[in-house]
């Protein structure tokens, strides 16, 4: 019988080879690939993401789990379209105009994944018009980064840019970066902060929750 437990653990080791392999085992058995992706990848993801706050684990241990989690993540893709598993929400994240950095937002990306979202990665150094567009593309939510603070600003012209199209009941925006605080979030209208990765995927999981 298979063991998500076990394929968890995988993951939160980055054991990639054996949570390949383990969720091949679970296909083989029958195990719908929802279950196998909510009680194995994302459970793992969970654990990952915990240890990450807690200064357990650090960049080097989320990169390795989240490498594991993407390769099992291909061998489960095509079978969670055939059962039509719906993605908890979709985000587009991106560095916002000006800032080439972008470590910080690769690993919201990864939790954010690993959380159970579809994730649209706009890239570094992307213009309000870009996030506008990926809002209208039916992106949930748009995460914002910035490292810099002379960029920050652009966090700010992105949401006017998207109250200017029309569009800002419609999406949820979380900021984040290491200038960034949550009394700056407030100011510029933002609707969550996330100090770290982990915690952004939480708040942009508790931002779905609340507009079920």
């Amino acid at each position: 019988m298979a063991d998500l437990a076990q394929l968890a653990d995988h993951i939160i080791h980055g054991r990639a080879a054996q949570a390949v392999a383990a969720t091949e085992a679970a296909l083989a058995e029958g195990v719908p690939a929802a279950e196998i992706l909510q009680k194995g990848l994302i459970a793992g993801m969970q654990v990952v993401g915990e240890r990450f706050k807690a200064h357990e684990f650090y960049v080097p241990e989320v990169l390795i789990a989240a490498r594991a989690m993407k390769m099992a993540l291909e061998k489960l893709r095509p079978h969670l379209v055939q059962q039509h598993y719906q993605p908890i929400g979709k985000v587009a994240i991106g560095t916002v105009r000006g800032d080439l950095h972008d470590i910080g937002k690769n690993l919201v990306a990864m939790m954010l994944e690993g959380a159970g979202f579809e994730v649209v990665d706009l890239g570094i150094d992307v213009p309000p018009e870009r996030f506008v567009e990926a809002a209208r593309e039916g992106a949930d939510i748009i995460a914002l980064s910035a490292l810099l603070t002379t960029t920050m600003p652009a966090m700010k012209e992105t949401i006017e840019a998207l109250k200017a199209a029309g569009l800002r009941d419609r999406v949820k925006v979380i900021v984040g970066g290491a200038p960034v605080t949550e009394a700056y979030a407030r100011e510029i209208g933002a609707d969550g902060y996330g100090p770290d990765a982990a915690t952004g995927a939480e708040v942009a999981r508790k931002l779905m929750e609340s507009a079920a």
